[in-house]
């Protein structure tokens, strides 16, 4: 009904006393249309005729259920309902539902606003993933953010270890030329280990850093992430004006860009605090009240226990890094930073590398590798001096009077091991010990008493046999005494 016919029917009933029907004859209205006007602006009593439903006599039993279990789901009240007897369709029943479930009541929350130089807020923010070589690391931005002036500063990693938070905080301490003296987390591992109501057990590593520095972490009451908003608010700022779109070559590339990008862009926005002044501007306002820096550095390092085994590597962030051959089976300690990797033992330093983020990669000290195999050649050399000791004892006394001459007892060793393959231990020991009597002390002196007391005996020259699979030259057999079998061919011949 059109507003100036429902003022002509209260005007008719109050000011000329018609009644309702000859209201409604007049205007054209059907009796009930006035009636709802008159009974609308109270000037008679609302009549209505009350029908029966079926899910009436079932109303308290939802609106108990429903205020003890706010969230509980229509269908599942539905079906509670039609096990005590409800007949009516699952469709009206959720309109009745939705009609009388409570309305949570939204949160309000107040404005905060901090002094300068009072607050920080932080956090990390996870960029997806990024191809190093053979390997696919994740990226992620350390952002922190001045509560007053909204002072922006990002920096990119490869990981969200507690070292490169700790790398995040002093460069962004470094960038803003000062400290705040409160900064605000959230409930991190990298900042809180565990918590249990107002209990926190901070990490040791951050408390470190915030006694260095003079600042109090804070870390916001668990699913609160409004009181630190405004780094929620920053975070999403890098992500729609920064990252979208963004081309870069590698991670230092990204930090270069987003630098430029935090000290030109992002200032140049309206400081939410103070709409009159710029963010620039706010943070110049702000500087003055940050805490100094400390001028001792902090170092910070990945530290790491790992354990090398037989060869001179140890492996490290998905690489194997060399080390000296003498450290093999140790348990050593590394300690990383973003450009270098050092292994130590205890208080020495073991080996430096520069850090690789790829994967698979071998990364050595040219010295670790060439000292390994020098040693395996010395200790080739004293392997085969005890060879020809065990089967030809007068080798020993032979090498002694070849040192005194000058040889080359690498190389003596060569041949005598050539010899001893081609001619057996008990002719090479008793050349030896024929030449130590007669001399001269040399390697073919050796050679022409094998040969003569072989062509003495009528025996062909020897040859020299070669296995593919069975290496013979390693097989030693010292000679043993041959008496006994004498004995018995004597014996025998004399029966």
């Amino acid at each position: 009904m059109k507003i100036e016919t429902e003022a002509e029917v209260l005007r008719l009933f109050n000011a000329e006393g018609w009644l309702r029907n000859t209201i409604a004859k007049q205007l054209g209205l059907h009796h009930s249309a006035v009636a709802r006007v008159l009974a609308r602006n109270g000037i008679i009593p609302k009549t209505s005729r009350i029908r029966s439903r079926k899910v009436d006599e079932f109303i308290p039993f939802i609106e108990s259920t429903l205020a003890k279990y706010p969230k509980l789901n229509a269908t599942r009240l539905y079906h509670m309902v039609k096990d005590r007897g409800y007949k009516g369709g699952v469709d009206h029943f959720r309109d009745i539902v939705r009609r009388l479930r409570p309305v949570p009541k939204g949160e309000v929350f107040l404005r905060l606003s901090t002094l300068p130089g009072e607050q920080a807020q932080c956090d990390w923010a996870h960029f997806g993933k990024i191809k190093i070589g053979n390997a696919e690391r994740r990226l992620l931005a350390f952002v922190m953010v001045l509560s007053y002036s909204r002072k922006i500063f990002v920096q990119f990693y490869l990981n969200d270890s507690t070292a490169n938070f700790l790398r995040g905080h002093i460069e962004a301490f470094d960038y803003f030329q000062g400290v705040p003296r409160t900064v605000l987390y959230d409930n991190l591992k990298s900042a809180v280990i565990e918590r249990l109501g107002d209990a926190i057990h901070f990490n040791p590593d951050l408390l470190a850093l915030a006694a260095h520095f003079r600042f109090a972490p804070r870390p916001v009451p668990p699913a609160r992430p409004n009181e630190k908003g405004r780094v929620e608010r920053a975070i999403r700022y890098v992500r729609g004006n920064f990252f979208l779109a963004r081309n870069f070559d590698n991670v230092e590339d990204l930090n270069r860009q987003v630098l430029k990008w935090c000290n030109e862009e992002a200032t140049l926005r309206t400081n939410p605090q103070n709409r009159l002044i710029s963010i620039d501007e706010a943070y110049k306002i702000e500087k003055e009240s940050l805490l100094k820096i400390n001028p001792a550095g902090f170092p910070v390092f990945d530290r790491k226990p790992v354990h090398a085994r037989k060869t001179p590597y140890i492996r490290f962030d998905l690489n194997d890094y060399s080390i000296p051959a003498r450290f093999a089976h140790r348990e050593l300690l590394v300690e990383a930073s973003l450009d270098e990797v050092s292994i130590t033992d205890g208080v020495e330093v073991v080996a430096v590398h520069p850090r690789s983020f790829d994967k698979g990669k071998q990364i050595e000290n040219a010295h670790h590798i060439s000292d390994l195999v020098a040693e395996k050649r010395k200790a080739n050399k004293h392997r085969s001096i005890d060879r020809l000791r065990a089967v030809a004892p007068s080798s020993e006394k032979f090498f002694c009077k070849a040192a005194e001459c000058g040889l080359n007892l690498g190389r003596l060793t060569q041949l005598l091991l050539q010899m001893l393959d081609l001619y057996g231990a008990g002719e090479l020991e008793a050349a030896l010990a024929e030449i130590l009597n007669t001399g001269p002390i040399h390697s073919q002196q050796v050679l022409t008493v094998l040969q003569r007391r072989r062509a003495a005996k009528g025996l062909p020259p020897p040859v020299p046999l070669h296995f593919a699979q069975v290496q013979t030259n390693q097989v030693s057999i010292k000679p043993l005494s041959l008496k006994t079998y004498n004995q018995l061919i004597n014996h025998e011949a004399k029966e």
